[in-house]
Order: structure tokens, then C-alpha cells, then sequence
């Protein structure tokens, strides 16, 4: 039976279809279709997934009332919370992981991908995913939840804002992948 309210969990491995779905569909919004490398396969093996049984899964919740995932490592850093709508269906994720501010010697959140199917916008799915992951910077007693958002995506960086963001403009982001990364890490051999 469905409840009357979304709910935010963390997903589990039978949710990689949808997890895949989504991350396709944000690429397409950010015109980067052509980009995605992620398949079923690699998510599999890269995402700490929540346990597949309810009972397990209920049985030990973490400190910000989410079920316990596995645990993260360097081959599976990421997490990945969703959003399923009172029907059941998936309709939001936040694949996110953790990271350290040395000045604050605390830890903290960086979301890699939020992402609202466009037909569930405007519905606060948004909203959810984002306190879910507040709460539980909070509860870790982390220091920041931070993210990336491309400087055209106006909508994004006005909803970001409505929710107490600021934005960084004293930073830029620094990238090194492909064969510049292959360089680097050749550099000294």
C-alpha cells in the first residue's frame, strides 16, 4: 500500500536501473549524454548500497535514521540516496561522498549528482534529498555539505540559493582526468 508521503532511503542494488536512469537523464539535461561511462556494472561495483531486506535493513539504523549502508571504501566511495513518490516510483537521487576539511578537521559531504526527474519538479523532492543529507552531516558532526552546479543552470543555482546556499566565487574548480591524469600519475617514473 503507499503512503501518502515521498520517501528518501538509501538505495539498494536492485535501484541501479533507476540509479542509471537518472544519471542519464541529468547528462541529457546538461547536454553531456555523450559523456556517460556508468553502467549498471560499474555503479555495482562503486556505490556502499543499503541491504536489500527491509528487516536487516530496519534493524540498525544509522544516527541520522537511515537504514545502516556498507560500509564505503577507495574501490566504493559513493553513496546514493533516492526519492520514491507516494506511488513507489523512483523519482530523485543524491549520489554523494565524503570528504575532509582540513581547517575544520571535521568531516563533510560532497554531492556529486542531484537530480529530479523532470515530470516531479517543483513537488519539494528536491528539498528532501537535500535535509536528508543536511541531517546527516549533522549527524556526523560534519563541518560542510558542498557541490558543484554549472554556472548556466540558473534554475538550480536559484533553488540552491532559496535553500541557504551561497555560492564560492573565490574558488575554481580544478580538474585533471583522461590522458592528463594517465600523465600525471607517470610523471616522476
Amino acid at each position: 500500500m503507499a503512503s501518502n508521503a515521498p520517501i528518501v532511503r538509501h538505495a539498494r542494488r536492485e535501484d541501479v536501473p533507476a540509479i542509471l536512469q537518472l544519471i542519464r537523464e541529468l547528462a541529457d539535461y546538461e547536454h553531456e549524454l555523450h559523456s556517460v561511462e556508468a553502467t549498471e556494472a560499474k555503479l555495482l561495483e562503486t556505490i556502499a548500497f543499503a541491504p536489500s531486506d527491509p528487516a536487516s535493513a530496519a534493524a540498525a539504523p544509522a544516527a541520522d535514521g537511515l537504514p545502516q549502508t556498507e560500509p564505503t571504501s577507495p574501490a566504493k566511495p559513493a553513496r546514493c540516496l533516492l526519492l520514491e513518490t507516494p506511488a513507489g516510483a523512483v523519482a530523485g537521487m543524491a549520489l554523494y561522498f565524503y570528504n575532509y576539511s582540513t581547517w575544520r578537521a571535521r568531516p563533510g559531504i560532497y554531492l556529486e549528482d542531484l537530480y529530479v526527474a523532470q515530470s516531479e519538479r517543483k513537488r519539494g523532492y528536491g528539498t528532501r534529498l537535500l535535509v536528508a543529507l543536511a541531517k546527516e552531516v549533522v549527524a556526523m558532526r560534519g563541518g560542510r555539505l558542498e557541490w558543484s552546479v554549472l554556472k548556466w543552470n540558473e534554475p538550480s543555482i536559484r533553488f540552491y540559493e532559496s535553500i541557504g546556499a551561497r555560492m564560492m566565487s573565490e574558488w575554481v574548480g580544478m580538474r585533471v582526468d583522461g590522458e592528463a591524469l594517465t600523465k600525471l600519475a607517470g610523471l616522476l617514473d
